[in-house]
């Protein structure tokens, strides 16, 4: 579910809007914002169905655009990906909990506020590369890896 860079108007954005406002409360530009683009959003999970634990692979949507962690076809994603979620202030808490812990909207929906590397917070998008918060470079494309060969790709640590 990674986005397309954002063509948002800084004039349309409150400052510092996600300090003040309820996430259910923001304009869809202030919304858009909250993505850094990291990418981790997009790489394919694997669920236990007895505990419900989700671990992330290394392996990515095929939509994903490795260099840039942004989606190849954002506006008709669910066309081509049908099992993509649109996130929304409506949807967040049925998948917050699937959603990697560095994530944005998870931050805010926890109650914490945005990383220091959150391009919001340093004015720089690729802010979230440089500090090595995003797949930018290192995912696998879904296609080159067969399904019951996904477990071989599980990343170990906490995105």
């Amino acid at each position: 579910m990674a986005r397309r860079p954002r063509k948002t108007d800084p004039q349309k954005l409150r400052p510092r809007f996600w300090e003040r406002v309820a996430l259910k409360e923001m304009t869809p530009a202030e919304w858009e914002a909250l993505c850094d683009g990291c990418g981790k959003c997009c790489l394919n999970k694997l669920e236990d169905a007895d505990t419900g634990e989700v671990v992330f692979t290394r392996i990515a949507c095929r939509l994903l655009d490795d260099s840039t962690c942004r989606c190849a076809n954002y506006a008709i994603r669910k066309s081509i990906v049908p099992e993509c979620v649109v996130l929304s202030p409506k949807t967040l808490g049925e998948v917050v909990y699937w959603m990697p812990a560095s994530c944005a909207y998870r931050r805010l929906w926890e109650g914490r506020g945005l990383a220091d590397w959150h391009p919001l917070v340093s004015g720089d998008p690729q802010s979230v590369h440089e500090a090595g918060k995003s797949v930018q470079g290192w995912t696998i494309p879904e296609f080159d890896v067969p399904l019951e060969d996904w477990e071989d790709h599980l990343i170990e640590e906490e995105l």
